[in-house]
């Protein structure tokens, strides 16, 4: 009798310890800090080395321009460290046919013997005229025709690796939550997009203003050629040849066999997750504030939390195996990383050359539903930003609150109807995220 009592405990403890086991290899909160330090993707060393990279300021003789916006990744993103949002705008404009459809830009350059065509983005830099080309007038400016035109504010690219992991079929269930739970009041629309790096493959859209870009290196190489007009393996098309004097691909690996816009993409992945402002956040109005956030209705695009797809899911088209460093991890983006018309759209559509090359020019129509619908911006790391919305025009929390229409009208309404005390509560909590 004593042996097996003996026997049962010792099966207890050791299901004990198995569950024991189970909870501890079960989903992790994602690692958040605004200290710089790799999430544990990479050692030390290598996410110090491609912070580097993402930092560097590129020279004409690197491939910058001919057009370009900045000279490097850190000059868009970079408050309050690498990889976070800054004041820096980029332009964009348009107009609409005879029939109300959107058509993209054509803007002279060169005294008007050359015209751009295929892009809504008109770059504010130039490298020309310079010594070199000293009769070479190629600055973009909008033309007269396009009645549409747009500011966007850089976006935040600190976590992002945990928002690649995420899968498909979350966010789709998302919209089908929203669009069930509100009788179609609110249905955020989930767009599939190519992955640049695995050709004929697609996947849902989930970084930029209008979701264009599913993976954090398809972002990278789009980014190197439009904002610094540095050609590389997914975007390998110079905008303009004029004043162009390196031979493309402009962005070759190095020695260690990757590329710039490799390093940038290792560089967003291992990033931690924006912190919470964890004084305000526990104090009384913040807590409260919370809540009201959640009985207004902001909740319902702006999701408090998600979970990544599991370690060795393969992701991208096949090109990326999640790693345990971001596999199985909780986090906090107050996003639903869908399109919603909330009255702030920009009239602006896809343009699918511009973000995928020539290959995908027969793509344009299936975008179309993206002119009035931008990404819901994601809230973690929202009190490091000065100016709110896509635009950057909303000044305060309560001017961006006001600004919702459409899909959030109710809860514009909502806010609104709440006392004075009551909105300062959740404007506390949106100042603690």
């Amino acid at each position: 009798m004593k042996s097996l009592v003996c026997a049962l405990a010792l099966l207890t403890l050791l299901a004990l310890g198995l569950s024991i086991g189970i909870a501890e290899t079960g989903p992790q909160e994602a690692p958040a800090a605004f200290d710089g330090a790799t999430n544990g993707l990479v050692d030390a060393a290598t996410h110090t080395a491609d912070a580097e990279v993402f930092d560097e300021v590129e020279e004409i003789s690197d491939g910058l321009g001919p057009l370009y916006n900045a000279q490097s990744c850190r000059e868009c993103h970079q408050n309050p460290q690498s990889g976070g949002i800054s004041q820096v705008t980029e332009l964009r404009v348009g107009h609409l046919d005879s029939k109300g459809n959107f058509v993209n830009p054509s803007v002279p350059i060169a005294d008007g013997s050359t015209v751009i065509t295929g892009r809504t983005l008109i770059n504010d830099r130039a490298i020309c005229p310079n010594g070199e080309f000293p009769d070479a007038e190629i600055q973009e400016r909008v033309p007269d025709t396009e009645t549409i035109r747009t500011l966007r504010t850089s976006l935040n690219l600190l976590g992002d690796g945990f928002v690649e992991a995420v899968a498909d079929e979350t966010l789709n269930q998302i919209a089908t939550s929203q669009c069930h739970k509100t009788h179609g009041r609110i249905c955020g629309k989930a767009i599939s997009v190519p992955v640049l790096e695995a050709p004929g493959k697609y996947r849902i859209g989930r970084f930029g203003w209008k979701d264009q870009q599913a993976t954090l290196l398809s972002f990278a190489g789009d980014a190197y050629l439009n904002e610094m007009g540095i050609t590389n393996r997914l975007q390998p098309t110079e905008v303009t040849t004029l004043c162009d004097t390196v031979k493309d691909p402009e962005d070759v690996p190095g020695t260690d066999g990757l590329a710039d816009i490799d390093h940038f993409a290792r560089f967003m992945r291992a990033t931690k997750v924006p912190p919470r402002d964890v004084k305000l956040s526990q104090t009384e109005d913040a807590k409260k504030g919370s809540a009201l956030f959640d009985s207004v209705g902001c909740a319902q695009c702006h999701v408090r939390t998600m979970q990544t797809v599991p370690a060795g899911t393969q992701i991208n088209g096949g090109t990326f195996t999640v790693p345990p460093a971001l596999g199985d991890k909780i986090f906090h983006p107050f996003s639903d990383f869908l399109l919603h018309n909330v009255g702030t759209g920009d009239g602006i559509v896809i343009p699918v050359i511009e973000h995928y090359g020539m290959s995908y020019y027969e793509m344009q129509p299936q975008y179309s539903l993206t002119a009035n619908r931008m990404r819901t911006p994601p809230l973690w790391g929202v009190r490091t930003r000065s100016r709110l919305m896509h635009d950057g025009k909303s000044l305060t929390f309560a001017d961006a609150i006001l600004r919702h229409r459409g899909e959030a009208s109710l809860e514009r309404k909502k806010f609104i109807a709440l006392t004075n005390r009551q909105k300062r509560q959740l404007i506390t909590f949106l100042k603690s995220l």
